[in-house]
């Protein structure tokens, strides 16, 4: 996708242009359109769309490139970011919850990577995506320097790394960490504000808290239903 193309699109779709810019380090442009969205159309061929009322810019750039998003009745992205470790029994569950609910997992490791690096990989499906789960599980050991009595279980380092991203790109509110025995387990992160929500053996333990924290963001589940 590239800066003319978007234009011809939005304004084909009756958006409003009011100001084009290059980005600030100088990557791709931005467009600013009169309904409050703000679309950043990188150098690479990737894009990505902020502020308010992000789905209707966003699907018409989607339908251009092909993608097809499944969405509820009321135009919130049914996708849902997930990362995870080498628990591969947690994430089976996980995934498997999540498409009882009708939301389509997004697997940032399975998505086309086209050259981008895994942050553009991010940055080009955000705009279809409301939340992120990840899955914290004790994969590896680890303790400071010197201080073996401290070792600890802890989730590995992709999985730390990519729910640094989420949160940078989502935001704390949009993000839930599912997390394994914490009573034995580092936690990823001290950040305050973070969403926390232990379970012991089985993900579905979980169902109720994460179904009202996806609730809270716009993403409706019936927990009636549960």
């Amino acid at each position: 996708m590239d800066t003319g193309t978007a234009k011809s699109l939005l304004e084909n779709k009756g958006f409003r242009i009011i100001e084009e810019k290059r980005l600030s380090n100088d990557s791709g442009w931005q467009l600013k359109l009169k309904t409050g969205q703000v679309v950043n159309i990188y150098d690479k061929g990737t894009w990505n769309v902020q502020g308010k009322d992000q789905d209707s810019v966003d699907r018409v750039l989607r339908e251009h490139d092909g993608l097809k998003v499944s969405e509820s009745k009321t135009g919130i992205t049914r996708r849902c970011f997930v990362v995870y470790g080498h628990d591969t029994n947690a994430r089976n569950e996980r995934e498997a919850m999540l498409r009882r609910w009708n939301i389509e997992p997004l697997i940032l490791d399975q998505l086309p990577s086209e050259g981008m690096t895994l942050i553009e990989k991010l940055e080009k499906y955000q705009g279809q995506v409301n939340f992120g789960v990840v899955l914290a599980t004790p994969d590896d050991e680890g303790h400071r320097a010197g201080q073996p009595s401290e070792k600890a279980f802890r989730a590995r380092q992709n999985v730390v790394l990519e729910l640094g991203m989420l949160l940078a790109i989502l935001g704390r509110s949009k993000v839930a960490i599912l997390i394994k025995n914490p009573d034995t387990m580092e936690r990823p992160s001290d950040v305050q504000g973070l969403i926390y929500i232990p379970f012991k053996d089985r993900v579905e333990e979980v169902s109720l808290s994460l179904a009202k924290e996806m609730n809270a963001q716009g993403v409706s589940i019936d927990l009636g239903r549960l």
